[in-house]
């Protein structure tokens, strides 16, 4: 008996080495990629620190198509601007899924969109998404952009040193305006250290190395969750924002449904798609979490990395400076301003902000639903894609001197970027902020316009420029110094900010008064605005 037990242990060993024994090596036919090591394949190589610049190095090794092995995961990426629009787009069929997130879902119970495998049910929220944020739908939205950027600018000439968190509450109360109909009128408003404690943590543990090995080698999944710190840590994430995030739309529905919130279109929208798609109020919330967290993040990040480039790069602040003096002299700017090809420097600043300091510095990966093949390389079913954003970005070809903030690349692009993504030229492609193929961004057109009127004022009013130490010495912001996870932006920097007039601070802050007729002593609308209230009633293409 003894022997036969031997036997069966032998057996069962030979089989699982057998079955491992190719885990970490690149099969003939992949695309090429760095040396690997038996079972981790590259896993040693993935820099905890910068890994976007790792990227971008092995990509000008191997080329614009490479691939990693980690563990039991193939990882194909994609590092020029042909390869993204051949297979992201021209094959969004089979190139729009997620590669397990394990670590992700658990972060909210597999309910967020932006992790969702590409499938009938994603269509479905997809669908409801395009039906609210459309281009008519952004139009309506003007009013609000419209305050809020006056509110942030008198902010600013308030108190200048927490010119990031103003900025952040203009992105945020944009976008709760937008969803829940209620405004955020501080940055010190619980609601949003709550929302952006959520998000930070989120993008952080999601983005982390150790996220990664439950998917690299599934087998960890199966771990008593005692043995898993970072499970815990996702759990505790879902059970802080589900209820976060339900309690802010149940608010919303019930100002529908009493009559009292007419608006905006999305709540108005999504509350009647709720009846037609017979979708739940859990999963309501979490379609209405993916505008707020997309609106709110990925502006007030792009415009960190704005006001970054601006003191860093001061001739370009004064290009725009004299651009949109040209056009409004000592009128505020408005947003029919972004129609004005005098103004056209502004837009441009916009789209090099977007390529200058990406928020998705790696994109957010896709998966591939079945075995493909291109430049001769075989690309396996269920391999992550990932379209390496930096290098897109960095390309000295595309982007001479890439890392100079330069808005003239653009002077001659007067697309938006919903039709800069979809330009048939594959080089008349902007930028690749709002990622691809069938997941591209749905709310580029709200973006577009909430970056223009916060560029254009914030270089018509103020003046941005070095801090100085205590010795008198300027401080040069480092612009590597990012924050982690699967989104990255400035980290907080000291820098001086000035009026670049007393006549444009006292029109600034008369421009805020006036709104206070509008609001009411909560500092919220007295009146939805009447372009919304129509978006509201149609709520359609």
């Amino acid at each position: 008996m003894a022997v036969l037990h031997l036997a069966i242990a032998l057996t069962v060993l030979t089989l699982l080495l057998y079955k491992i024994r190719n885990v970490g090596q690149r099969p003939p036919g992949y695309p090429p990629g760095p040396p690997t090591l038996p079972v981790i394949g590259n896993l040693h190589l993935m820099s905890g620190k910068h890994p976007h610049h790792q990227f971008k190095k092995w990509a000008d090794e191997y080329g614009p198509v490479y691939s990693l092995i980690l563990g039991s995961r193939v990882v194909v990426v994609l590092s020029s601007a042909q390869a993204v629009r051949d297979l992201m787009d021209k094959r969004s069929a089979i190139y729009s899924s997620r590669p397990d997130m394990y670590i992700g879902n658990l972060t909210c119970d597999s309910n967020r969109i932006l992790f969702k495998a590409y499938g009938n049910e994603w269509r479905q929220y997809r669908r409801i998404l395009h039906n609210i944020l459309n281009v008519k739908s952004a139009i309506a939205y003007i009013p609000y952009q419209d305050l809020e950027s006056k509110s942030m600018l008198a902010a600013i000439l308030d108190e200048p040193q927490s010119v990031f968190q103003h900025m952040r509450r203009y992105s945020t109360s944009l976008s709760t305006q937008m969803i829940y109909g209620f405004r955020m009128e501080r940055h010190g408003d619980p609601r949003l250290r709550k929302l952006f404690g959520i998000v930070d943590k989120v993008t952080e543990v999601v983005g982390a190395q150790a996220a990664a090995l439950p998917d690299v080698f599934p087998i960890l999944q199966s771990l008593p969750a005692v043995m898993s710190p970072l499970y815990h840590h996702a759990r505790a994430l879902n059970d802080e924002a589900a209820p976060f995030y339900l309690g802010l739309y149940l608010d919303a529905k019930k100002k529908v449904k009493d009559g009292v919130l007419t608006a905006p279109p999305f709540v108005a929208s999504l509350v009647k798609a709720q009846e037609t798609e017979k979708i739940s109020d859990d999963i309501a919330s979490w379609i209405a979490t993916t505008g707020l967290e997309g609106g709110s993040d990925t502006t007030a990040s792009t415009l960190a990395g704005f006001v970054q480039a601006m003191v860093l790069f001061p001739e370009a602040q004064k290009k725009a400076q004299e651009a949109i003096d040209r056009v409004c002299g000592d009128r505020m700017p408005e947003m029919y301003d972004m129609d004005n090809e005098k103004a056209h420097y502004i837009r441009a600043c916009a789209k090099e902000a977007l390529r200058w300091m990406p928020t998705a510095i790696l994109g957010v990966p896709h998966a591939v639903t079945q075995d493909d093949e291109y430049m001769g390389y075989r690309i396996p079913e269920g391999a992550m894609v990932v379209y390496n954003v930096w290098a897109l970005h960095t390309n000295p070809v595309r982007y001479p001197n890439p890392r100079i903030f330069d808005p003239s690349r653009y002077a001659s692009d007067f697309l938006s970027s919903s039709d800069a993504a979809r330009a048939a030229d594959v080089t008349q492609r902007d930028h690749f902020g709002f990622g691809t193929g069938r997941r591209i961004c749905q709310g580029m057109h709200i973006a577009d316009r909430s970056l223009f009127l916060a560029i254009a004022r914030t270089v018509w009013a103020l003046q941005l420029s070095k801090a100085v130490d205590a010795d008198g010495n300027e401080i040069t912001p480092d612009p590597d110094n990012l924050t982690g996870g699967l989104a990255v932006e400035p980290r907080p920097f000291p820098l001086k900010i000035t009026p670049r007039s007393e006549l444009r601070a006292a029109l600034v802050r008369k421009a805020w008064k006036d709104c206070q007729t509008l609001l009411d002593d909560g500092g919220q609308w007295r009146e939805v605005p009447e372009g919304v209230v129509s978006a509201a009633h149609t709520g359609t293409d």
